[in-house]
């Protein structure tokens, strides 16, 4: 059973950084993608970064050059590097991976 569980998240000022983590137990994380998402109260659920097994990228527009996703295989563990952070990316952060979600963190980004 695939678990996700995740970590990093708080309140921040703008213009702060923040670093995300996604663990995986239970599937093979060397060979699948990875995604993190988020949702804003009151928005859809929208992707924000997604990395794959080949470390391949790809990044929401709102979020290029300030985040960076990445994965050590080592460790099955995912990352979202959050920087230059702006009250608009507030919001609850998801992992995803194969058809699994993590339970969500909340990133705050306010004065």
């Amino acid at each position: 059973q695939v678990q996700l569980v995740e970590s990093g998240g708080g309140l921040v000022q703008p213009g702060g950084s923040l670093r995300l983590s996604c663990a995986v137990s239970g599937s093979i994380f060397r060979s699948n993608a990875m995604a993190w998402y988020r949702q804003a109260p009151g928005k859809q659920r929208e992707l924000v970064a997604q990395i794959t097994s080949l470390g391949s990228t790809n990044y929401a527009d709102s979020v290029k050059g300030r985040f960076t996703i990445s994965r050590d295989n080592t460790k099955k563990t995912g990352y979202l590097q959050m920087n230059s952070l702006k009250p608009e990316d507030t919001a609850v952060y998801y992992c995803y991976f194969v058809g699994h979600w993590g339970q969500g963190t909340q990133v705050t980004v306010s004065s």
